[in-house]
């Protein structure tokens, strides 16, 4: 058969699409446009991006409760809990870390404990910077369903950070300049001792 002429369908494969249309309705279009899922809110927007991206949002601040650190960019917008001026120098790469930490290579098995052990022995030392390396992660997308995140160290140190014990020292956490590593790291901003 060519492909430039049409077939016609023959007497029984008729009766069997007219079989499988007397079955069906015709769709409404209009009923299925719900605009809160066609244009949701920019609140509704933000939460499904944060979601999506797995960012770590800091917590609202509580009363009676110890405070949070705050977060710099890019993990968000939120204020700005040491010095200034001071953060400003930090922003630049003009402030040096008084230690580090690289916990490049390290299961998070190892890395939690490790990290707790560095951010609470440095505060009890009265350092008030230092810096955690993480490295930015490998990019291993296996194609599957469900896309792995990339950096899952790099990620899961900001959630550490942001629990007790770490959460009553830490005053500010924000990427490291280009120069201290940049998206591989963070400082991290201790409180003083009492």
């Amino acid at each position: 058969m060519s492909r430039g002429k049409k077939q016609r369908l023959n007497e029984e494969d008729l009766a069997l699409w007219r079989k499988v249309t007397e079955r069906t309705e015709k769709l409404d279009l209009k009923s299925l446009f719900t605009p809160e899922v066609e244009n949701p809110s920019p609140a509704a927007l933000s939460r499904a991006k944060a979601a999506i991206s797995g960012t770590p949002r800091p917590a609202p601040k509580r009363s009676g409760t110890a405070a949070r650190p705050a977060f710099a960019a890019p993990l968000g917008p939120a204020s700005v809990q040491m010095d200034k001026k001071a953060f400003t120098r930090l922003k630049r790469g003009k402030l040096k870390p008084e230690g580090k930490l690289d916990l490049h290579g390290m299961t998070l098995e190892r890395a939690h404990p490790a990290l707790n052990r560095f951010i609470l022995t440095t505060q009890a030392q009265g350092k008030r910077l230092v810096l955690v390396v993480t490295g930015k992660g490998k990019r291993r997308d296996d194609g599957g369903p469900i896309p792995t995140r990339t950096g899952v160290l790099r990620h899961q140190v900001l959630h550490w950070l942001d629990t007790p014990p770490l959460s009553q020292v830490v005053m500010q956490v924000s990427q490291a300049h280009i120069s201290h590593g940049g998206g591989g790291a963070y400082y991290v901003y201790l409180r003083r001792r009492r």
